[in-house]
């Protein structure tokens, strides 16, 4: 009964180290900026540097956030209709498949946020 509590301890500990590696970064990246506009390597301020930051970090968590959501329900669903039907493998792989593409467009918006700050 205990493995499940320190796994879950391990999982929300993982997660306060990202946020605040995520933190740190958000905070250090306009001074970052601002060094790079001087250097001449960067046009943006380091407001706009900042924000496109976070647009990108929105971008690619919510996604990944509503994908796994949306993964949970409807992977749910599949194991309970193919635990009475075995025949619907296929078309249950296609729907788990789709839950797990709002990712990848979260992903690739994300990319192209980024692309556009350097």
């Amino acid at each position: 009964m205990k493995s499940p509590n320190r796994f879950i301890a391990a999982l929300v500990a993982l997660t306060a180290v990202l946020a605040a590696a995520a933190t740190g970064l958000l905070l250090f990246a306009p001074g970052a900026a601002a060094a790079g506009a001087v250097a001449g390597t960067s046009s943006l301020a380091p407001e706009a540097w900042s924000f496109g930051l976070i647009g990108a970090a929105l971008a690619t968590g919510l996604s990944s956030l509503g994908a796994g959501f949306a993964v949970a329900k409807v992977g749910t669903a599949a194991i309970g209709a193919l635990a009475e039907k075995p025949e619907l493998f296929g078309r249950l792989l296609i729907f788990v498949g789709l839950a797990e593409g709002i990712a990848i467009y979260g992903l690739i918006v994300s990319i192209l946020i980024l692309n556009r700050l350097v």
